[in-house]
């Protein structure tokens, strides 16, 4: 079952019964472990009040409009955002359309008339680097002060840090854009993955090289150029893979291409929806003299992959043991 997604004020009126709800507030692009806290905080407390937790998040991200020429690539679809915010644990998600005219709403307007008037929000989550209202005028304390006026309650959730690093949906990007799809991961707690459909390629690298399947995907954002180990989920069940993401310059290249030849898979499928999950980066993408020379690498790139996984295997069952 699918986590209620709600996509105005007026749905979430009728959805909701008008009921009174913990919010948690932001774009949550990614849902990195800092989003996760945040939600941790939120559900425990919503529980513990026998009230619905609940996402209220923006479509399209702010930034597309306020700045749309240095707008970044988004880590994470919609779909995606709305199954992390299931997994979560939260009953419900409110998803604003972002216009010209919500983001002209001073930062008293939005607690008054939105949270209060429009939603009843009992309380509201939010992390310590929060902006709303026009021109982004309003932080976190300025909302904590709003609220005790208005009659909510305000939790500020601190960030997460890792390995020194304050996790950040800027520094997730950053990793999946250089390609250290492990380190995104663990800033996500989980990888990094493409979604979308199964297309038909050329059908050069299945003669030629080995086979594989071509994701046409929906993310804004995607890996560095490269080879990586990754797992892909296909018909419901998932398989290890080596992807490679590129421009197939030994193929005279083209456009930008992911494709994957899944491990201990022998049967051919043309379509259907199809997830990619990167877990490392094997190797850049190159040019090599011939398809026979290509093949070769392929082949030592899916050795190195089993080799990744069963590392991989082993640490799992030491840590489970442990």
């Amino acid at each position: 079952m699918s986590l209620p997604a709600f996509r105005s004020i007026e749905e979430w009126r009728r959805g909701a019964a008008g009921a009174p709800a913990f919010f948690a507030i932001g774009n949550f692009d990614g849902v990195h472990l800092g989003h996760q806290r945040i939600f941790r905080a939120l559900v425990e407390q919503a529980r513990a009040a026998g009230e619905w937790a609940a996402a209220l998040t923006f479509e399209p991200h702010p930034g597309k409009l306020l700045r749309p020429d240095s707008a970044p690539p988004l880590i994470t679809t919609l779909a995606q955002r709305l199954d992390c915010f299931q997994a979560a644990g939260l009953d419900a998600a409110l998803i604003l359309p972002f216009t010209a005219e919500f983001a002209a709403l001073s930062p008293e307007e939005f607690a008054r008339s939105v949270l209060s008037e429009a939603l009843h929000a009992s309380a509201v989550f939010v992390g310590e680097n929060f902006r709303f209202g026009h021109h982004q005028s309003g932080d976190a304390k300025l909302l904590v002060q709003l609220g005790e006026h208005i009659g909510f309650r305000v939790n500020v959730v601190g960030p997460v840090r890792r390995r020194g690093e304050l996790i950040s949906s800027t520094l997730v990007r950053q990793a999946i854009a250089e390609g250290s799809v492990d380190r995104a991961g663990r800033m996500l707690g989980r990888p990094f993955a493409l979604t979308g459909e199964i297309r038909t390629g050329t059908g050069q690298g299945r003669k030629l090289v080995v086979p594989t399947l071509n994701l046409a995907y929906e993310q804004e954002l995607v890996p560095a150029r490269g080879v990586y180990a990754t797992e892909v989920l296909v018909r419901g069940k998932l398989y290890r893979a080596a992807t490679n993401v590129g421009f197939r310059p030994t193929f005279d290249g083209g456009g930008l291409v992911v494709e994957s030849h899944l491990l201990q898979f022998s049967g051919e499928i043309t379509g259907g929806p199809m997830e990619v999950r990167f877990w490392k980066r094997l190797r850049d993408e190159k040019k090599f003299p011939s398809p026979a020379d290509l093949r070769r690498q392929v082949l030592a790139d899916i050795a190195r992959t089993r080799q990744f996984f069963a590392r991989l295997d082993r640490r799992i069952t030491v840590n489970a043991s442990s």
